[in-house]
């Protein structure tokens, strides 16, 4: 065995304290670290070492070399993008999940699976979904909408009398696929799916919204002689504005179409009295998206994927191979989803789900919901700032008084970043340069409120 490897076998138990140790000094100074960092030191790459430097050494270097470069994104005013930080019980079955080494994907060599179906079980409690409704992990809300589109693009095969996925795109015709504003990440899973990303016809908004014009929908469906695909919104990227989920339904009634919810985030309302009715009609989806890397705040990577017809999604991605086993009565995991081999992602999910229940996500969602509205309260009262749109959940739509630039807008941001108290990313909204800022993250406080609004006011006063 090489020597540094059987030296770090010996001393395995000082090194993971060691590693515990660089662990509590990082979490600890999330609350003093930039909330993000622009690397402005040029890259330059060492050479790879002939021997190696042991553990330790490796772990040294890399607190040397970069750990100051490190974005507090797990922190409490990270609030660019949708972002939660890793609550205690995740990072812990996290951490495990790295020790365990487990692949779910093989269903005869571990129980890991059914800890997956277990999450995933109380998920669909969390979520309000019925049991009808098949779930999986994968690592995204990309891979999730792609997962979801392309039972659709099978299901649309079918009703043409074709398989797409064993004999291609060639044996059917274009067909409609229709969103408002759908996330850029289904229009990489329409580019991966070989569906292209210009396939979606946009179909209206209702008025200074960016939920879809069901009126519209419906006219656009009636004219229509073949089945479609609807990719509905369960929350936008910029206000959180959602699509009338029921009304769509309603449609279902009349025309035949797919009906895709991405709800990467925005399916968390449900975990709230508050917030759940948007998304009535949920249930009526053939495929939902959403993610846990945000608010249910694990570690990346990790989302789910639901669908109420496996069999299309079995017909999408089994693999054939002698050494995976038949597609039978229950498939293993290895026939769900993109990939073969996939972490234990699920051990992070189902500790935060056990040791926070119900009421500990209806605690974050609200709490973050709150500290959305405080800032929109406090955009609206200020002669500096100017509110886009309603704080519908936990995201903030705003644009400085003075309607500045794109460009402006981004030195805005990123003086921003670089002042390190607050991070916020910028966007454009029914034409405007914009900021969102988005909050998602368990450790947020009052008094990070109160910083970012400071930081904010101050910066935007700077010449």
């Amino acid at each position: 065995m090489n020597q540094q490897l059987k030296e770090d076998k010996r001393n395995q138990s000082a090194l993971l304290a060691t590693a515990v140790q660089a662990a509590n000094e990082f979490l600890g100074s999330l609350d003093s670290r930039k909330a993000a960092v622009f690397p402005h030191d040029q890259y330059n790459a060492t050479d790879l070492p002939e021997i190696g430097l042991g553990a330790e050494a490796a772990l040294a270097q890399f607190r040397t070399r970069y750990e100051s470069g490190l974005a507090g994104s797990a922190g409490s005013r990270y609030f660019g993008f949708v972002t939660g930080g890793s609550t205690p019980a995740s990072l812990v079955g996290d951490w495990l999940a790295a020790a365990y080494d487990q692949n779910p994907a093989a269903d005869e060599d571990s129980n890991a699976p059914q800890v997956e179906q277990e999450a995933i079980h109380w998920l669909r409690q969390l979520f309000g979904l019925p049991d009808s409704f098949v779930g999986t992990f994968v690592s995204g809300a990309t891979v999730s909408n792609f997962v979801g589109l392309a039972q659709a693009r099978q299901w649309i095969g079918q009703q043409q009398g074709a398989n797409v996925a064993e004999d291609g795109l060639w044996g059917i015709r274009p067909f409609p696929i229709l969103a408002a504003t759908p996330h850029s990440s289904a229009k990489k899973a329409l580019a991966m799916l070989g569906l292209g990303r210009q396939a979606i016809t946009p179909v209206p908004t209702l008025p200074n919204r960016e939920a879809m014009d069901v009126a519209a929908l419906a006219e656009i469906l009636a004219t229509l002689d073949q089945p479609a695909v609807v990719i509905a919104s369960g929350g936008t990227v910029n206000t959180v504005d959602f699509d009338d989920l029921q009304a769509i339904a309603d449609l279902k009634q009349k025309h035949n179409f797919w009906l895709h919810l991405d709800a990467a985030f925005g399916g968390f309302a449900a975990c709230s009295p508050q917030f759940a009715h948007l998304l009535t009609g949920q249930e009526t989806a053939d495929s939902i998206t959403i993610d846990a890397h945000k608010w249910l705040n694990v570690p990346y990577d990790s989302a789910m994927t639901f669908t109420r017809h496996p069999e299309l999604q079995l017909a999408a991605f089994q693999n054939s191979a002698v050494y995976l086993g038949d597609v039978k009565e229950n498939p293993s995991l290895v026939h769900w989803t993109p990939q073969n081999s996939r972490r234990f992602r699920a051990l992070p999910a189902w500790m935060t789900l056990l040791a926070y229940g119900r009421s500990g996500y209806q605690d974050i969602v609200e709490r973050n919901c709150a500290q959305a509205r405080w800032l929109g309260e406090q955009i609206e009262q200020s002669e500096q700032f100017r509110l886009l749109a309603p704080v519908r959940l936990n995201c903030v739509c705003f644009t400085p008084a003075s309607n500045p630039s794109l460009p402006q807008i981004q030195e805005f941001l990123a003086k921003v970043r670089d002042d390190g108290r607050i991070y916020l990313t910028q966007t454009v909204y029914q034409g405007q340069p914009a900021i969102r800022a988005a909050f998602s993250n368990w450790q947020t406080e009052q008094r990070d409120m109160k910083i970012c609004w400071q930081a904010l006011q101050e910066l935007i006063s700077e010449k």
